[in-house]
């Protein structure tokens, strides 16, 4: 059946119908199980709630095994994926994930959390989404991409082992990368399932098994058509930082620019959601109504789309797909997109005035 459909559609657009599947599967989890990086973030240091932070536990588990087990079976060639073939750049990860997770707590939500909201009839959500895609290009390929080159230059990786833990864990112990990574996901379930209000709520934990499980289909759906289109695909899952802009330019030029999987994705993405929207009754549409509110989303929207080049990916293209395949340089974006975000709320709920 896929021979047919690639025969049929073509590889370009084969490869967006797949995007446009797990991205339908994630703006599902968005709107109807609430899989929210901010509201996870914001939940925990100021909710008294672990509940969603745990949730991507989960979805991480689930897409670390889930990927690994495609590694092991000689359906993912990871080491052509994007996140192991540029060599990693400590201080951009770091950089790039701080001004991510500032910018997303000024704005309000993640490029992931916008197209959400977007789908639910959020029109503030359009203008971040706009934003933050043509911010990413001009930090991309833009006027400002020769300073972020010189910077922060893009260097192919040469090392025969890619620059994952789970790799270079098993080159040190002389083992096969396979069952460490899926061990590491196992852990990572484990200590997110470790709550027992975790485990009473069902929901929760099926929303989270969808997002992880629409990482992995990103990553088997492009492998296969890169394995047998003619077209020389990239392998690629699920990001949404400068997937956006170049939605953006294919809403702008689509007659002269083919498909793509960060299309279907961004596509998909807003699809899922408002269909969720719909069932719980949700859509409505709202629209800005304080210029002071805007100007900061504005001014967060753009800090998130630069800053989210800079690390190479945003809260799922490094909080989840690189994770999955447990490239370095995920837990350190994670962990900085976090701290961003923690500096972020709390300018914005608490202000930065010493407590007397």
């Amino acid at each position: 059946m896929l021979e047919t459909l690639l025969e049929t559609l073509g590889d370009s657009n084969l490869v967006a119908l797949f995007g446009c599947l797990g991205g339908i599967l994630l703006g599902l989890a968005a709107r109807l199980g609430r899989f929210c990086t901010l509201g996870a973030i914001e939940d925990l240091l100021y909710g008294g709630s672990d509940l969603r932070i745990r949730m991507w536990g989960i979805a991480i588990g689930i897409a670390i095994i889930g990927s690994f087990a495609l590694i092991g079976t000689g359906s993912l060639e990871a080491e052509t994926s994007f996140y192991f073939s540029i060599r990693w750049m400590p201080l951009a990860s770091i950089l790039g994930g701080l001004m991510f997770g500032y910018g997303m707590a000024l704005s309000g939500n993640c490029g992931y959390g916008a197209i959400a909201r977007l789908g639910g009839g959020d029109l503030r959500s359009f203008v971040i989404v706009l934003v933050m895609g043509v911010s990413a290009y001009v930090v991309l390929a833009g006027p400002l991409a020769p300073l972020r080159n010189w910077a922060f230059p893009q260097i192919d990786v040469t090392n025969p082992v890619p620059p994952g833990i789970a790799h270079y864990t098993g080159a040190w112990l002389g083992l096969s990368p396979v069952p460490i990574g899926i061990t590491i996901g196992v852990l990572m379930m484990v200590a997110a399932l470790w709550s027992r209000e975790m485990r009473s709520d069902f929901k929760s934990i099926f929303w989270s098994a969808v997002v992880g499980l629409a990482i992995v289909s990103g990553w088997a759906g492009s492998q296969w058509v890169a394995s047998n289109g003619f077209d020389g695909l990239q392998v690629v899952s699920h990001s949404f930082s400068a997937p956006v802009g170049e939605t953006i330019l294919f809403a702008m030029n689509g007659s002269v620019r083919p498909l793509s999987f960060a299309v279907g994705s961004v596509a998909g993405v807003w699809v899922g959601a408002f269909i969720g929207s719909m069932i719980r009754g949700h859509f409505r549409w709202e629209a800005c109504e304080d210029p002071r509110e805007l100007r900061r989303q504005i001014v967060g929207a753009m800090i998130m789309g630069a800053g989210a080049v800079l690390a190479i990916g945003c809260t799922v293209g490094q909080g989840l797909t690189a994770f999955s395949l447990l490239a370095i340089s995920a837990p350190v974006t994670f962990i900085a997109i976090f701290a961003g975000a923690a500096l972020g709320l709390r300018q914005l709920i608490e202000g930065f005035q010493p407590a007397e």
